[in-house]
C-alpha cells in the first residue's frame, strides 16, 4: 500500500470512529436522561420507577368527625390504606369514571334522608361502585346488603325482584340503617363501622372494652381497617388530579337519561315489554338489574317503576 493510500485510509477510519463515537454519545445521553434503574443501595435491579409512601393529609374527617391523626396508631392505619389504595391506578380510574354516573343519584338520596355526603364513599369500599356485584356469601350491589338485612330494612328480595340492585331503594334502606346506628352509638364514624361488623358486634365490643369511640376500640382486622379505607378512598377520589389520576370530562361516564314506566300489572314476558316500549331486553336489564327473572309478577295493589334509556351510547359519551 503506498503512502497516499495510507493517508486516505487513515482519514476514512477517523471519520468512521468519530461517527461511531457521536452515535454512542447520543444514545448514552438519551439513556442518562431517563430515570436511572440504580436504587439508593447502589445495585441495579432493572426497575425504572421509584415509589414512595403517599404524603398523608394534615387533617381528615369522616362526615364532619375529625380523624385523630396526632395518634401514631391512627396515622399508621391510615397510611396503610393510603398506600394500598393510592397505587391501584386502574381500579381508581374506573371508579372515577363510574362516580360521575352514580354519585349524583346516591348523593340525592343521602340528602333526602338527611345523611352526610361522605357515606357515598362506603359504596366504593363495599363494591367499587359495581352495581351488579354479588359477593361469594351473597351480599349484593352497591351497598352489599345480605338478604336477611335487606328485607329487615324494607327491600323486596325474591326470585323475581331483588331491590338490593335498585340504587335508589337500596340507598334509602342503607340510610335507615345509618340513622338507626347513629341513634344507638352517637357518632357517624361508629355508625359506618357498625355497617361492617353489625350493630350487635359494635355494641358487644364497646361494652367489653368499656369504650365507645371507634378509634379507642379493637375489632377484627376487616372492621379495624374499614373506616381508614373509607377515609383513604375519600381523600384519593377527592384529590385524584393532584395524585395524577385524571379523567377528562369528556371521558367521564354521565348519568343515563331514562324514562320511568309504572308497572301495576303482571308482565309475563319482559323481552316483549321492553320491545313494546322502544327498547330491548338487554337495556331493560342494564337499567333495572333488580329484575331477576324473565317475567315480573305484580300482586294486587303493588306497583314497580321500570327505567328505560332515552339516549344512545354515543350520546352518553359526548
Amino acid at each position: 500500500m503506498n503512502k497516499r493510500s495510507k493517508i486516505i485510509g487513515s482519514v476514512v477510519a477517523g471519520i468512521a470512529i468519530g461517527a461511531t463515537l457521536m452515535t454512542f454519545l447520543s444514545f448514552k445521553s438519551a439513556y442518562v436522561a431517563a430515570p436511572s434503574p440504580t436504587d439508593e443501595y447502589g445495585d441495579s435491579r432493572g426497575g425504572v420507577y421509584k415509589y414512595y409512601p403517599p404524603e398523608l393529609p394534615r387533617t381528615l374527617d369522616f362526615a364532619g368527625e375529625r380523624m385523630p391523626l396526632d395518634r401514631w396508631d391512627v396515622r399508621e392505619r391510615l397510611e396503610r390504606e393510603m398506600m394500598v389504595n393510592t397505587y391501584m391506578h386502574g381500579s381508581t380510574l374506573y371508579i372515577l369514571k363510574l362516580s360521575t354516573r352514580y354519585f349524583p343519584l346516591i348523593e340525592e338520596r343521602l340528602r333526602a334522608n338527611g345523611l352526610p355526603d361522605d357515606f357515598k364513599y362506603l359504596c366504593i369500599a363495599e363494591s367499587s361502585l359495581q352495581q351488579s356485584s354479588l359477593s361469594p356469601v351473597g351480599a349484593a350491589s352497591f351497598w352489599q346488603f345480605m338478604k336477611e338485612t335487606a328485607t329487615r330494612y324494607g327491600l323486596e328480595v325474591n326470585n323475581e325482584v331483588d331491590e338490593r340492585f335498585n340504587i335508589r331503594k337500596a340507598t334509602d334502606a342503607a340510610c335507615v340503617y345509618f340513622k338507626e346506628a347513629y341513634g344507638k352509638f352517637g357518632t357517624w364514624t361508629a355508625a359506618a363501622a357498625s355497617y361492617n361488623c353489625g350493630m350487635a358486634g359494635y355494641a358487644n365490643q364497646s361494652e367489653f372494652q368499656q369504650a365507645t369511640n371507634f378509634y379507642d376500640l379493637a375489632f377484627t382486622e376487616e372492621t379495624s381497617r374499614y373506616i381508614y379505607r373509607i377515609a383513604a378512598l375519600k381523600y384519593i377520589v377527592s384529590s385524584a388530579k393532584s395524585l395524577g389520576m385524571i379523567v377528562p370530562g369528556s371521558e367521564a361516564y354521565r348519568p343515563i337519561r331514562t324514562k320511568s314506566i309504572m308497572v301495576d300489572a303482571t308482565v309475563s314476558n319482559l323481552s316483549d315489554f321492553a320491545i313494546s316500549h322502544g327498547s330491548n331486553y338487554k337495556m331493560l336489564k342494564l337499567m333495572n338489574p333488580w329484575l331477576r327473572a324473565h317475567s315480573l309478577p305484580v300482586k294486587p295493589g303493588k306497583s314497580y317503576t321500570v327505567e328505560l334509556p332515552v339516549e344512545t351510547a354515543d350520546d352518553m359519551h359526548r
